[in-house]
């Protein structure tokens, strides 16, 4: 029953988003929308179309001078003169630009994006005349995402700007069937269930939106709330306060309350919470300080009991004649919530909107990994003949660069009058007009597994890694991953197996693996970054798994010497790091080790303490590693 109506809450927040929009489609960025294409974000986008505002479409085939305007190159060939057309931001002007699939949204053209949200004018194009002035534009954006939980996200710049944030994924289509908001009571004649405001109500709202003023207190609980739940962008308290100014103008308020604060808190600020924030501390309230000799001493002598008594009259008649009185200024001084208390409002209005898995996320949740960059799928690299479609660049074709005909014409056409072509009908088209195609590729993941095969329990860690080297490699074909095992032991380090997806090489590899002798870890982490490098060099994204205790007694060498063995396990543990590669370890030892941590922070790796190793956990642990973006 609970879930129920917090699916009921989050679709009339839903629905009060729309009418937010069309009261200030621009001013707080616009709304991030996950969920699936089906019943429920249809029914939502059926809603958005028909509160009249101006929604302009991106398809997915979108290039930058679409987007900002540019040539318009069909007239520009028939009539051999320079001819400019409007872009979809400016079209979208006052309105919201619709993006389908925003999580694969090219990031060249995210930044012009996000630079006409902050300035509210198009970036100037590099083909536009002299006498084209700047061109304002002022709109909001609803980024549609689809993207499964091992997909790439919406672009981070994006994510920053847009202020609402509603997941629909929980929602079944029964649950907002027959759900809808009515417009605030302006009309007393229409009491029908309709999303659109009426257009006087409207005009109403949007001139009070810039009269409403919050208060200093307000400001600073919103900001203290945003502390609290570990978000850093200084953005997110200004886009909250602005979508409590929205919320207070469509419910014909002239100043902001609890209620705004809270909606602000639900859809602005806890989804993007990333810790539990601390309990608030009103010790000066709760539990009064007992005065020391010192601050008795320095207060006043009490009075004579007749004076005493004199005054305790005079305080309850002033008492009495302010009871009378509920209008003064100093009692509404008096009622007015402290900061404390609208932070502790707004955290637990923040944190009763969050689901359950969310909370045991957060509850769990490791620190932030320093510096890493390769992600789930493999990094981002550049290629000419195939993959996912950039904005082409000037260059010359040859070789695997194939020359882009619709771009080279675009660079030619403006200086057709200057190169006096002596054919009519014929464009002049010079070297530095060529332009290629360029595509975008995403590179292959490869698991490093440095297994520690030294001490009396290696046998069984080695039998557990290997269960967990199966589990991995049954999805590894899908997901276009390897795994590599590097074997330590002894005074050497070996590649017990290079990379592979064969499921029959691993489990021959891992059968034949004796273990005991001292621990080289300074060795293993050069054979790894070392196999990291190579892997690299194949276009391929290396991540690397430790599974080891961590306790270092042979050196580079291949020398007994604890000291010298954890030197240089620390030095190629920086090495490692300035890979900046991702890395995971798995300490071994039957209590968490300090020292093992250190490592693992000293890699920028993730640290997890596992002294009785299972498969399955360990398994899973490489793939949300694998998951992780960069």
């Amino acid at each position: 029953m609970a879930d129920e109506l917090k699916g009921l809450e989050t679709w009339n927040d839903a629905m009060t988003s729309l009418q937010l929009l069309q009261i200030d489609p621009h001013g707080f960025g616009g709304v991030w929308l996950r969920a699936p294409f089906g019943p429920v974000r249809q029914a939502w986008l059926r809603q958005l179309a028909q509160t009249g505002v101006n929604t302009v479409k991106l398809p997915g085939n979108l290039d930058g001078e679409r987007l900002l305007g540019g040539i318009d190159l069909s007239r520009t060939l028939q009539t051999s003169r320079l001819h400019m057309q409007s872009g979809l931001l400016q079209l979208a002007d006052q309105g919201v630009v619709c993006i389908s699939m925003a999580e694969r949204f090219p990031a060249a053209l995210v930044a012009p994006m996000t630079q006409a949200m902050d300035t509210h004018a198009l970036p100037p194009l590099q083909n536009a005349t002299s006498t084209q002035g700047l061109v304002r534009t002022q709109f909001g954006v609803i980024a549609l995402d689809e993207s499964l939980p091992d997909d790439p996200p919406l672009s981070q710049a994006l994510q920053e700007r847009l202020g609402l944030w509603f997941d629909l994924h929980a929602l079944a289509p029964s649950d907002v069937s027959e759900v809808s908001l009515n417009s605030p009571p302006m009309d007393s004649t229409h009491d029908e269930l309709n999303i659109r405001i009426a257009p006087l109500a409207l005009a109403s709202m949007r001139q009070s939106l810039t009269h409403i003023q919050w208060t200093d207190d307000q400001a600073l609980a919103v900001c203290l709330t945003a502390q609290g739940l570990g978000i850093e962008s200084l953005r997110i308290p200004t886009l909250a306060l602005r979508v409590a100014t929205c919320h207070a103008a469509l419910h014909l308020r002239s100043q902001v309350i609890d209620e705004d604060l809270a909606f602000a808190a639900r859809r602005v600020l806890a989804p993007r919470a990333t810790q539990l924030p601390a309990a608030t501390e009103n010790t000066l309230n709760s539990e009064p300080e007992q005065s020391s000799p010192e601050d008795l001493s320095a207060q006043p002598p009490e009075p004579p009991p007749g004076e005493q008594a004199s005054k305790d009259e005079e305080k309850d008649a002033s008492t009495n004649h302010s009871q009378q009185d509920t209008h003064t200024p100093e009692e509404d001084a008096f009622n007015t919530p402290s900061p404390e208390g609208l932070q502790e409002m707004m955290i637990e209005a923040a944190m009763a909107s969050l689901p359950p898995d969310v909370l045991a996320d957060l509850l769990t949740k490791p620190g932030r990994n320093p510096g890493n960059t390769s992600g789930r799928s493999g990094q981002y690299r550049s290629g000419t003949q195939r993959g996912r479609p950039l904005p082409p660049r000037q260059g010359r074709p040859g070789g695997n660069a194939r020359l882009h005909i619709l771009a080279t014409l675009r660079a030619a056409a403006p200086k057709q009058r200057l190169r006096n072509s002596a054919q009519a009908g014929r464009v002049a088209i010079r070297s530095e007009d060529f332009h290629v195609h360029r595509y975008q590729q995403h590179s292959a993941s490869c698991l490093i597994l440095a297994l520690d095969a030294s001490g009396s329990a290696a046998l069984q860690r080695l039998a557990e890694a290997k269960g967990a080297v199966e589990l991995l490699l049954q999805q590894s074909y899908a997901r276009r991953d390897s795994v590599c095992i590097v074997a330590f032991k002894g005074a050497q380090a070996q590649l017990l197996l290079p990379m592979t997806r064969s499921l029959v090489r691993a489990k021959r590899a891992m059968t034949g693996l004796p273990g005991g002798g001292g621990t080289p870890l300074a060795l293993a982490l050069k054979m790894a970054c070392e196999q990291a490098t190579q892997l690299q060099r194949q276009g391929v994204t290396p991540i690397l798994v430790v599974l080891s205790d961590g306790r270092a007694n042979v050196n580079l060498q291949g020398l007994g010497g604890r000291a010298q063995a954890q030197t240089d396990a620390l030095q190629w543990a920086v090495q490692w790091r300035l890979t900046g590669h991702r890395a995971l370890w798995i300490d071994t030892s039957l209590q968490p080790d300090a020292q093992v941590q250190n490592l693992a922070h000293v890699m920028g790796g993730s640290y997890m303490p596992m002294p009785q190793v299972q498969a399955q956990r360990m398994a899973s642990a490489m793939d949300s590693l694998r998951r992780q973006a960069g």
